[in-house]
Formats: structure tokens, sequence, C-alpha cells
């Protein structure tokens, strides 16, 4: 399996994780304690890739234009990611530590949901654009704007989950959690993409072929 279809299968894995994680249903289900492990095993997850699509990102970071983009949205990212490890792990402790029953298990991190919108913002200004709308044609073409779109839910289910503690709204703790869910399966449909096709949107074009001509060359040195 190649790099790629590792990175979207951790990234898969991760928003599976965060996407049945906010669902009331599962929280009464497995428990407050459980439902804070899915959590941070998703945030986990979601770190291995973003580890996995910075080191496919790496030999690009000094390249004009779409790759340095690329280095750049994969790096943000990640470090989005590892404010996720922590506020995941704060939440899980605290659903192991506590005896009550926290309506609202986890709300995604500010700083980590901000990584997220500006390397979301990063990736679909590089990619492909008739004006402000993506330009259609060839694998994934749809990906930059799905995972705009999910950081865009994680936004404002972060600022959603910081609202609950203070009113105890009903409507805040389901915005908070709808959104975290909806963000989840926009990461979630970008990473089947790329299991399916071996291509990803933040993968610059010029890096692809040029794995393109190592694999060639690999193969013309087991046959001779």
């Amino acid at each position: 399996m190649t790099r790629r279809r590792w990175m979207a299968l951790f990234f898969a894995l991760g928003s599976t994780c965060f996407l049945i994680g906010p669902f009331p249903g599962y929280v009464q289900l497995v428990g407050a304690r459980a439902d804070g492990i899915t959590f941070f095993v998703g945030s986990i997850l979601f770190t291995a890739g973003g580890v996995v699509q910075s080191r496919l990102a790496f030999p690009d970071r000094r390249s004009p234009g779409e790759g340095r983009a690329g280095w750049w949205a994969a790096i943000v990212q990640s470090a989005g990611t590892l404010f996720f490890n922590i506020s995941t792990y704060h939440a899980m402790h605290t659903a192991l530590t506590s005896h009550e029953y926290d309506r609202l298990v986890w709300r995604p991190d500010w700083r980590g949901s901000i990584c997220f919108l500006v390397s979301g913002a990063i990736a679909y200004r590089a990619s492909p654009r008739r004006g402000w709308l993506p330009v259609r044609g060839g694998n994934g073409w749809w990906q930059a704007a799905a995972n705009l779109l999910g950081c865009i839910f994680f936004g404002i289910s972060a600022v959603a989950g910081y609202v609950v503690p203070a009113t105890g709204s009903m409507l805040d703790q389901a915005a908070a959690n709808w959104n975290t869910a909806l963000g989840a399966a926009c990461f979630l449909a970008c990473a089947l993409d790329t299991l399916h096709t071996d291509e990803a949107s933040k993968m610059p074009l010029r890096r692809r072929l040029h794995e393109l001509e190592d694999e060639l060359e690999r193969d013309l040195r087991t046959v001779l």
C-alpha cells in the first residue's frame, strides 16, 4: 500500500471516530468514558495521518506555487491535530475520573480549529479554481472544497462548544455535536476518495509525477 493510502487510512479511521463520537445515541450506548476514548483515539489517528502527509509534502517545501502551498497546508494541519491531542486527552481524562455525565464530552479546540481553517484555506487557494469555484474534472477535483468545508464545520463547532458551558443551551450543544460530525464526514469523504484513487488534493501534481517516474524506474530494474 502506498504512503498516500496509509495517510488516507489514518484520516479515514480518525474521521470515523469524530463522526460517531458526537452522536447522543453513541455516548448513551457506550458511556462518556468510552466516548472520550473514541475522540482521543481519533485525534491520534489524525496526527498519524498528518505526519505521513507532511512527509509526502516535505520534498516540495521550497518549490514555488502549489508545492510549497501543499507543504504549508500539511504542516499547519498537523499542528492543529496536536492541539486536538491535548484537548481530547483532557476530555478523556475528565471522563475517566469523573462520575458525572458530561453532555458535551469534547468540543473542537479553538487553536486546532484555527489551524485547520488556515490549512484548508491554503489548500483551497492552491487548488485549480475558476474564480471561487473549483475546476471540475479529474480524480478528487472536489477534495479541496470538501476539506475546507469540513474545517469550517469544525470552526463552527468550536464556537458553539464554548457557548454550551456558559448558557447550557441544548441548541448550542446540538450545534457543537452536529457540526463536529459534519466536519468529520467531509474529512472522511476525502480520505475514502484518496484510498480509492490513490490521489490527494494536497499532493502536488509535480510531486506525483516524480513518484510515478520512480515507480516506473524500479519496475524496469526488476524486469531487467
